[in-house]
């Protein structure tokens, strides 16, 4: 693998202009991939995203294109920030051009019906390619205006971890490795799910403790499914994890937080995601972790709660009723506590 200076960026959203302003500052060139020439014209002469974070003066070291294969052709390492319903077919026709190169995906979502993570269809477009994930607490603002932030680069390839650090570690971004990609890419996944509980819960008034509880039995349900896929349930002590949960779930900043706080306040889902403008994977992800719980029969009481709040026309103050008067549980499943209830 060479040990070029120049990194791809693929998607103009907020998450790829983050990272192709982190980039640039660290001294890479950077070719920023997007399908619109009217965004990538804007930012080349005006080194600003029109679309996203117009606000954001972006380096000189970020050049914007549309031309996807030429883009491919000049890079070894290259991020993927497309949405989840974009990625194969984006992909797919210029898959032989990334052959053999490392290929980080961003994108915390699950395809429809399939259950495939990011990394997992890039893998199926793409199986000579050497893949990891990046994933963790990284609101895309935050990034961009370098504020301190951690991140996590998971993969089973040393190299490929080893690349993304040296071209992502800077000043004011810190990034851990870890050989856990399905863990730590389902916890990005599942997360988004129950950020949008948690916009709800606060448009509600709900209180610390409520919103406290939600989050950690949040954690609860995610981790159970994980290690019924085969995850390690450590990785969801980490930033990829709790890390990820805790940031989603309370920043007014997280995009599913804002689409649940639309919903709290009465708006129909149609008008908070069309409001919104840009894609919360969370509402994407929604069925198809409801139809995997249910086939694996996996107990995860909030994840079926929210989809009867959004799809079957449910109060949250009814769902959070009904798993009060659940059956008591032990508080951590991986903990054995001989005598108590499983």
């Amino acid at each position: 693998m060479s040990n070029q200076q120049s990194v791809a960026v693929l998607g103009g959203g907020s998450f790829g202009t983050a990272l192709a302003k982190v980039l640039a500052e660290n001294g890479r060139q950077v070719d920023f991939w997007m399908r619109d020439a009217a965004q990538a014209q804007t930012i080349n002469q005006q080194r600003q995203n029109p679309r996203y974070m117009k606000d954001l003066l972006l380096p000189a070291g970020i050049q914007a294109s549309t031309d996807l294969a030429t883009v491919l052709a000049g890079n070894s390492l290259i991020f993927v920030a497309l949405p989840s319903n974009a990625l194969r077919a984006v992909l797919e026709p210029v898959a032989e051009a990334m052959r053999g190169k490392y290929l980080v995906s961003t994108t915390k979502g699950i395809e429809q019906h399939s259950f495939k993570l990011m990394s997992q269809i890039i893998e199926d477009v793409v199986p000579e390619a050497h893949i990891g994930v990046l994933s963790g607490p990284n609101l895309a603002g935050e990034i961009a205006a370098n504020a301190l932030t951690a991140t996590v680069i998971a993969s089973e390839d040393e190299g490929l971890c080893q690349a993304v650090q040296a071209a992502l570690h800077g000043r004011t971004l810190r990034v851990y490795a870890s050989r856990d990609r399905y863990g730590a890419e389902l916890g990005g996944a599942l997360k988004n799910v129950y950020a949008i509980m948690a916009g709800m819960a606060a448009a509600l008034g709900m209180g610390e403790n409520t919103k406290s509880m939600l989050i950690t039995r949040a954690l609860a349900e995610m981790t159970r499914l994980a290690v019924r896929l085969g995850a390690n349930p450590m990785t969801f002590l980490g930033l990829a994890g709790v890390g990820d949960l805790i940031v989603t779930c309370t920043s007014p900043k997280s995009r599913n937080f804002q689409v649940g706080y639309a919903l709290g306040q009465g708006t129909s889902l149609q008008q908070a995601v069309s409001e919104l403008g840009q894609v919360a994977e969370g509402v994407n992800t929604l069925r198809a972790l409801k139809e995997k719980a249910d086939e694996l029969g996996v107990y995860m009481p909030l994840v079926a709660g929210l989809e009867a709040v959004i799809f079957q026309g449910l109060s949250l103050e009814q769902v959070i009723a009904k798993l009060m008067s659940g059956e008591a549980k032990t508080d951590v499943d991986f903990i054995p506590l001989q005598g108590f209830a499983e």
